[in-house]
């Protein structure tokens, strides 16, 4: 029989209080008695995956030729970027994986404003302050410049004075700066473009943030601050090109073209133009995240409805209830008390599943519920194993003690070699998925192994202490009738 049933009758009820806490609430409090500070508080509100709440899946490839190599590091860093741009937006629980060598695959579920957002991550984000000696260029124009060719630049920033003309894309900035000796342009003949100079990029950025520039507009604005080597720079520069214009580019379009009326030596400054809210923080999070390491462009988009998705949830509901009444009723009818109480471990093992997606975050999708419920059969399988070892060792006419601690040995091989077989399946599958992009198949694996670690659990501990208070408490003594022999 078990040893210290009603030790673990207690570890197991306290697991059942704690999961359904967890099952119940959104957001965990725990408040300090004494002077009502919150304690601990964790958000736990369920997270479904783009499937079942709808939104935007996007697939961004390398925007390179075929047989241009890339770093190992370029997608994974251009990943990261793409993350952090995203968070930074709001949207919430959103998915950037990587999907071979030169894709990106985005999953945005419950996404609204999905035009902002799919420019953001598209965009390089590469800033450039551009010498464009005495002759400033009209926004929007684009232009070539010698970055990347001659080695340009740092960052900076600085407010300049705009020019006089109507701004008619926003954003006129005031920033950066370069060295005295920078030339505006490389070549100006009628066959050869202009290639303009880099005074500075974007990289000695300090801190980038969206705010007014006064009260009485309230205007949106990009203010920034440089970093030691980029305000340096900058009060060189402005200090030598007094009277010229230093154009403020992103990805090679010119956003302004202010004049340098003076020397800037605070090393911070401003981005100004006909900026929106959304838009003016749209280029704060380019700018605060950096540029990309190699520029990408969309090469599918799919947006799934919320009708679509509430549909899949209800018909996914419904199909795991009648299964799950399905297989109670049948292991109760067959098997008996035991049956009954494998049934009540069931419960006990949704119930703690459930609590542990939701409390780590877990996304739960269309695969996944599968896996989910995949995995309450595997939980099933466990205990059906131990009861026909049971009912074998009772038809040897073995003592009902005897019968449970040989069932429970005789079983443990079988469970055990099946568990781990379906464990590493998961692996598997779980880093196909991570490679290739195949977040259906993340989802699948990753619940299936997570249900397959909880039923085991189940079945060895819970079923186990459950079946054997309830003998101990009842001594049955019509073995046909409660064991179904």
């Amino acid at each position: 029989m078990t040893r210290n049933p009603y030790f673990r009758l207690t570890i197991i009820i306290i697991l059942i209080v704690l999961a359904a806490w967890v099952d119940g609430s959104s957001v965990l409090k725990i408040l300090n008695p004494v002077n009502g500070k919150t304690v601990f508080e964790r958000n736990v509100a369920t997270r479904l995956g783009l499937d079942l709440r709808g939104g935007l899946q996007v697939i961004l490839e390398a925007d390179l030729p075929e047989d241009t190599p890339l770093e190992t590091d370029q997608m994974d860093v251009a990943r990261a970027i793409l993350e952090n741009r995203t968070n930074a937006f709001g949207v919430a629980e959103n998915s950037i994986q990587l999907a071979g060598e030169r894709r990106i695959v985005g999953e945005f579920p419950g996404l609204e404003d999905s035009d902002l957002v799919l420019a953001t991550i598209q965009q390089q984000g590469l800033l450039e302050f551009v010498d464009f000696g005495t002759t400033p260029q009209q926004e929007g124009t684009i232009i070539q410049t010698d970055y990347g060719t001659t080695g340009a630049a740092s960052n900076g920033t600085a407010t300049l004075a705009p020019t006089n003309t109507t701004l008619s894309t926003p954003a006129s900035t005031e920033t950066t700066g370069a060295t005295p000796e920078a030339t505006p342009a490389a070549t100006d003949t009628p066959d050869t473009p202009i290639v303009y100079h880099t005074v500075m990029t974007g990289a000695d950025l300090k801190t980038v943030s969206v705010t007014t520039e006064n009260q009485v507009s309230n205007q949106p604005v990009v203010a920034f601050e440089l970093s030691e080597k980029g305000s340096g720079i900058f009060s060189d520069y402005t200090t030598a090109h007094q009277g010229e214009y230093l154009g403020i580019v992103l990805d090679k379009q010119v956003i302004s073209s202010p004049q340098v009326d003076e020397p800037i030596t605070s090393g911070s400054g401003i981005i100004r133009g006909g900026f929106t809210y959304e838009s003016a923080n749209a280029l704060a999070i380019q700018l605060r995240y950096g540029s990309l390491p190699v520029p990408l462009k969309v090469v599918d988009t799919r947006y799934i409805g919320p009708t679509l998705g509430e549909d899949s949830l209800q018909k996914s509901l419904i199909a795991g209830v009648v299964g799950m009444i399905i297989v109670i009723l049948f292991m109760a009818l067959y098997y008996r008390l035991p049956g009954l109480v494998a049934d009540i471990s069931i419960l006990i093992y949704a119930t703690l599943a459930f609590s542990i997606f939701k409390y780590f975050h877990f996304t739960l999708t269309l695969p996944g519920i599968a896996g989910f419920l995949l995995s309450t059969g595997a939980a099933l399988d466990a205990n059906i194993l131990i009861f026909e070892r049971i009912k074998e060792e009772l038809r040897n006419r073995l003592t009902l003690g005897n019968a449970l601690d040989k069932g429970w040995k005789r079983a443990w091989p079988s469970i055990r070699d099946s568990n781990i077989a379906t464990i590493i399946t998961s692996l598997i599958l779980y880093w196909f998925g991570s490679s290739f992009g195949a977040t259906i198949v993340k989802g699948f694996s990753l619940t299936l192994a997570l249900g397959v670690a909880i039923s085991l659990f189940t079945a060895l501990f819970v079923t186990r202490t459950l079946l054997g208070l309830v003998l101990q408490w009842t001594k049955p003594t019509n073995l046909i009738r409660w064991f179904g022999l």
